[in-house]
């Protein structure tokens, strides 16, 4: 155990200072302070000896020098056990520092309000902060180290069952989070000064490093198969809502399987300010619908492919009200609803549902961030695809112009196969998907199963490709399934022959200029 006798405290954020402070005086600590925190403790009735007076030298370069100093790290470094370092801190008049509350300058928050300047940035770099930390990390056997106002009630705790000293277990521990807490830190300045100083607009996007922290939330029963562990993990960087901290309102514990797909699932309902619904196997919409009301929706959403809706997962972008709940409930075997609320009476009759999983989430529009995928020996990152069309800059190319209900269906079409696996393939009609075809090696193959799972629902369809056409064999499957209009990329060699195959048939066809792959 370590008997704390001194203290220092320097914070950022003084939330729970005070009462820490407090305690520590109690039993007879004394507290070396700085600045804005020692004018804190002082007219809250704490006894404070100021940084100044302790090491002998004035604060200087407004602030920036003040706790760098050998009457600092020396107090901190020195082995208690060794008395060549006790004795050569004594020669010096250097007296142990026993506790450290350190929280640092709010650089990640700095950089993170807008027009902030590089020199803004600058001066929230701390250095004095980071040092004596890690000097009293270095010596944690001996020093308390804090660095998170969430250890303050355990340290209180600790004082009062030991009599004024820190326990080995917390001593680790405390020593532990420091070192997490500086390498992260610094990580944010590199990344944002590469940002900052680099030449290139590729450079300033992807730094030529990168550092990412997961704080973990929760074990996961298991991976993708039984035989796998996984686990949940939070970036600490989204202060929005995310499915990461989605309200889970009933059901048992979620599975890696249903966090994939509940992301799925939401990712569709978010492309839509209508009421929409979707339901997602292994990654893939089985149905999506856009409608007046929440409830209609889902029910063409669901009724799109009941067989491989069972075992699936429901995304919804409206408050649920009972009716809905109602239908959902009688749609035979699903995993999990995730929406951004509930009525109160149609919460009480979902949770009904035996093992089913009812998750709440504020609706919150796609913000633009990376997406990261791991590959062998390391990862590969892009952009998350956020690009939506512009109506008026989409080129028709066909005689025939689609209809105004057409050009509904198409853009529909457009938003929901943006979201399905390469090769990817939409039949929609009245504004709800009618067949899906989806992670197919080549597009004949995705034609062929969106045609089979439509059926003669097909009659009157648009079909929405996520990349253009390498042949004109996927125009003459879509006319034999007599679909009415087309929207997909362009781009190919063969977009003569495409457009020349489509005028043939009458259809309608709408180019895009972009493509939607989904790996």
């Amino acid at each position: 155990m370590a008997k704390i006798k001194r203290a220092l405290i320097s914070v950022s954020d003084k939330s729970g200072i005070v009462e820490l402070a407090q305690e520590l005086a109690k039993f007879g600590v004394e507290i070396i302070s700085t600045g804005g925190t020692a004018k804190l403790l002082k007219n809250s009735g704490v006894n404070v000896k100021e940084i100044s007076e302790h090491t002998g030298f004035p604060e200087m370069l407004d602030g920036r020098v003040k706790t760098l100093h050998p009457k600092i790290h020396g107090g901190l470094l020195a082995l208690r056990d060794n008395p060549e370092h006790l004795k050569q801190i004594k020669e010096h008049n250097i007296e142990p520092i026993d506790m450290v509350v350190v929280n640092l300058y709010p650089f990640e928050a700095t950089i993170k309000k807008p027009g902030v300047t590089l020199e803004e940035a600058i001066e929230n770099i701390d250095i004095g902060g980071p040092s004596m930390l890690r000097s009293a990390a270095k010596n944690y056997r001996s020093v308390a180290v804090v660095s998170d106002a969430k250890y303050y009630s355990r340290i209180i705790q600790e004082l009062k069952q030991n009599q004024g000293a820190i326990s080995d277990g917390l001593l680790k521990e405390l020593g532990l989070n420091v070192f997490k807490l500086t390498s992260y830190y610094d990580g944010k300045i590199y990344e944002y000064l590469s940002r900052q100083l680099a030449q290139g607009k590729a450079d300033e996007l992807f730094p030529k490093e990168i550092n990412l922290k997961f704080s973990k939330i929760q074990d996961l029963r298991y991976g993708e198969n039984p035989h796998q562990k996984a686990a949940l993990y939070k970036d600490p960087q989204v202060l929005d809502e995310s499915l990461a901290n989605a309200q889970k309102l009933s059901g048992k514990e979620l599975s890696f399987n249903n966090f994939l797909d509940l992301n799925a699932a939401w990712g569709i309902v978010r492309e839509f300010d209508e009421p929409a619904a979707v339901v997602i196997k292994h990654l893939n919409p089985t149905g999506v619908a856009i409608a007046k009301d929440i409830k209609t929706a889902y029910l063409k959403a669901w009724s799109a492919d009941k067989l491989s809706a069972f075992g699936g997962i429901v995304g919804l972008n409206k408050k649920v009200d009972l009716d809905t709940a109602k239908k959902i409930n009688t749609s035979g075997f699903l995993e999990c609803v995730i929406a951004p609320d509930y009525d109160k009476d149609a919460l009480e009759l979902l949770i009904q549902k035996k093992n089913f999983r009812v998750l709440k989430l504020k609706l919150n529009k796609p913000k633009q961030g990376l997406d990261i995928k791991s590959i062998d020996g390391g990862v590969v990152i892009q952009e998350n695809d956020l690009l939506d069309l512009d109506k008026d800059k989409l080129k028709v190319v066909t005689k025939r112009k689609p209809t105004q209900k057409e050009w509904k269906d198409l853009l529909f079409g457009w938003k929901v196969v943006k979201h399905v696996k390469s090769n990817a393939i939409v039949f929609a009609k009245n504004l709800q998907t009618v067949g899906v075809g989806m992670g197919q090696i080549n597009r004949v193959d995705s034609v062929m199963l969106c045609a089979k799972r439509a059926g003669k629902n097909s009659k009157g369809s648009v079909l929405a490709s996520d990349a253009f056409f390498p042949k004109e064999d996927n125009i003459k499957l879509a006319a034999k399934a007599k679909v009415k209009a087309i929207i997909q990329p362009g781009g190919s060699i063969a977009d003569e022959a495409v457009i020349k195959e489509a005028d043939k048939h009458g259809i309608a066809m709408v180019f895009t200029g972009c493509r939607h792959f989904k790996h």
